[in-house]
């Protein structure tokens, strides 16, 4: 036996020199994976095909140096989904589960911990937040937004309350229109289908060098899940119709005016009203005290100015207020106990922002971000918080980030959110990163952050009762909290992002840990014993109450061989568990290490096959899980949608028609096991001129 030994000496060599000769062989072995040894591809040749994020640190970067990972939905990939609803489109990013809950409401979790109101994102619309104050959920089906006005959707995954403050906790998902520019000139889209499933959407757009705008209406319908349920037990009183049919109208308008060569300025408006079905008519108590029909309106308006003081200064100010208005009543007869109950969901949430952003190039390889916002939040909801007074609150905020280009193969990246809420009193959410580049197109990312959750005003002060019809307290659902802390998270991830030009294929790995304490939830107890001889004994009351460990990985691709076929696919893992102490609070134990699926998979391909032909076809797998609160524990399943549309022009405008087939296998569950999606078919068709 022989062996070849390799004597260096040690000495001799310095840890800067080691560190050149590992970083030249990794180099060396990459760039041989990726260049063909007879035509070996630039730098530039690499980054100047990396897409452009905006929301990560708020920087413009290349998306290899974001200090976090960050997914891109263009309108490639929203066309070749067949999605018609905003909150679907998280099926496209690795790592979330999206389900349609009921009462036209959505939830989405992003490793785990989802629940009817996915109250740990941040959820902006051109920089609005969308967030709610009340409950924390997103008003998905009440948004004044056209899913044909969507430019890109950018997902930052994983937290970012550097940069976005509390409640940027598990993810951020920044929605950017068009702007007015464009999309000049007329356009109409109407969708019909089965299910109920109808849209129309006219948008017109106009305007000269110095002002545009566009304006859009649409009118929306649905009824997504089989009304008949007759398979549950017949002790369970469960079965009976499920109402969740819905028509919403909503128009939105945006301009664009160029001031001067370095300054513009926009504003944005929109209004919506829903006229939806809801509850349900089964033996259950509960659907006796469910209204069956809510009326939804939400307006906003936002104004924003941009200045460009100098090639090494711009600064944008933004406001907006927006306001959100739920109403449903109902009398109910109860027969056990023989009592009449008022039932009244009227809630109204507003929010009022001004927000700073100044972007600074300090020297040539050092820049920054900084800025503030105060914003005000209130809510009213007499039956949800006894009470008829309204709640306010106001929050303060300030920010930096800062990016150093210490050489050029080594990126290094920290900021800081301070940020005093009107609950928990100041934090500081500080994150740290560094991007190194091993070769061309190949980038490792290391990164490590704290962020916070501030409780919503229903966790800290919810106190829903229920009112007999002679004024007496019927039943108490839920009581205020002792006083919440915020759930604090520290994330810790490794990343990976690479771009192999001769296959034109993206690369994005993620490895992450996440540890959260002080996690937030309801125990169910006998906390008011003024209410231990009413209809249900025990109530409901918010604590913190214990911790939550995540890990995994993600791994998501995108691959366009030819100018024809584009794949994007990816794949996540996760796992889970949780230490609740409490026993009034012990199903989180349970329920919370399942709140996730384990393995998680999609693949979207699309082909143009010429002649203004194009084919997509998509499939998405989970695994069994649980969603919490409200939620049931929904069986694995995978749903294979197709799509076959063929755009062309006629006298001079752009058609496009197209039908959708729509969970193409097995019927499966969302949610509640009662919520069943079947098959489906949609016919769509646009035209622009």
């Amino acid at each position: 036996m022989s062996s070849i030994f390799l004597t260096l000496p040690l000495r001799s060599i310095s840890i800067p020199a080691v560190n050149t000769l590992l970083r030249r062989y990794v180099m060396a072995v990459l760039a041989g994976l990726s260049l063909p040894a007879a035509a070996a591809e630039s730098e530039a040749d690499f980054l100047d095909e990396l897409p452009v994020v905006l929301s990560a640190s708020r920087l413009s970067q290349p998306v290899n140096e974001a200090p976090a990972a960050v997914t891109i939905i263009d309108q490639d990939m929203i066309r070749a989904s067949g999605f018609r609803d905003i909150p679907e489109l998280l099926r496209l990013v690795p790592g979330f589960a999206v389900s349609y809950t009921r009462d036209n409401t959505w939830a989405a979790g992003y490793h785990g911990l989802g629940d009817a109101y996915s109250r740990r994102f941040q959820v902006l619309v051109d920089g609005r937040s969308i967030y709610s104050a009340h409950y924390g959920a997103v008003n998905w089906a009440d948004l004044p937004l056209s899913i044909d006005d969507i430019e890109r959707i950018e997902v930052v995954r994983g937290p970012d309350a550097a940069v976005y403050g509390a409640n940027a906790f598990a993810a951020v998902i920044n929605i950017i229109s068009k702007t007015a520019a464009q999309v000049p000139g007329e356009f109409v889209s109407m969708q019909a289908g089965e299910q109920d499933m109808g849209g129309l959407t006219l948008r017109h757009g106009g305007g000269d060098e110095v002002m545009r705008y566009r304006i859009t209406a649409s009118a929306q319908q649905r009824d997504r899940f089989e009304r008949d349920v007759t398979f549950k037990s017949a002790a369970s009183n469960a079965n009976g119709q499920y109402f969740e049919a819905s028509d919403t109208y909503f128009v939105n308008g945006r301009m664009d005016w160029q001031l001067t060569p370095d300054s513009d300025a926009m504003a944005q408006f929109g209004v919506s009203q829903g006229n939806w079905d809801a509850g349900k008519l089964t033996g259950e108590l509960g659907s006796l005290v469910e209204p069956n029909e809510q009326d939804s309106r939400a307006q906003y308006l936002q104004l924003a100015y941009h200045k460009v003081e100098s090639a090494m200064r711009e600064w944008r100010v933004q406001a907006y207020f927006s306001q959100n208005r739920f109403d449903a009543n109902k009398v109910a007869d109860l027969i056990v106990p023989p009592v009449t109950v008022n039932v009244d969901q009227y809630l109204q949430q507003t929010r009022s922002s001004i927000e700073l952003l100044v972007n600074d190039q300090w020297a040539p390889d050092l820049r920054a971000v900084w800025g503030g916002e105060v914003r005000q939040e209130t809510v009213r909801s007499p039956q949800n918080y006894n009470s008829d007074r309204t709640l306010r609150g106001e929050l303060a905020r300030a920010s930096a980030n800062i990016e150093w280009r210490a050489n050029d193969w080594m990126l290094l990246q920290a900021g800081a959110m301070l940020e005093h809420h009107y609950y928990t009193g100041a934090d500081v959410s500080p994150r740290a990163a560094a991007n190194f580049t091993l070769a061309p197109g190949h980038t490792l990312r290391m990164g490590i952050s704290r962020a916070y959750r501030s409780p919503t005003f229903f966790e800290e002060e919810g106190n829903q009762v229920f009112l007999l019809q002679s004024g007496a307290v019927g039943d108490v659902v839920t009581v205020p909290s002792d006083g919440l802390e915020p759930e604090r998270l520290l994330s810790r991830e490794i990343g990976y992002v690479g771009q192999f030009q001769p296959a034109r294929l993206e690369l994005d790995v993620r490895l992450f840990k996440d540890h959260i304490d002080r996690f937030i939830g309801q125990s169910n107890d006998l906390f008011d014993p003024s209410d231990d001889a009413s209809i249900r004994p025990k109530e409901l009351k918010s604590g913190n109450i214990g911790t939550v460990d995540t890990q995994g990985g993600e791994l998501q691709l995108r691959w366009r061989p030819t100018e024809s076929l584009d794949v994007v696919a990816y794949f996540a893992r996760v796992f889970m568990r949780s230490d609740i102490p409490s026993p009034a609070a012990a199903n989180f134990n349970r329920d919370i290490p399942v709140s996730s699926p384990r393995n998680s998979w999609q693949i979207l391909t699309s082909y143009r096959m010429g002649h203004g032909w194009m084919v997509s076809l998509g499939a998405w797998h989970y695994d069994e899980m649980k969603w919490l609160s409200e939620g049931d524990l929904t069986q694995m399943f995978t749903r294979v949608d197709a799509r076959l549309a063929r755009r062309w022009k006629w006298e001079g405008r752009d058609v496009e028609m197209a039908i959708v087939g729509q969970n193409l296998g097995d019927a499966y569950t969302e949610f509640r096991d009662t919520n069943v999606y079947s098959s489906r078919v949609y016919g769509s068709f646009s035209m622009a001129w």
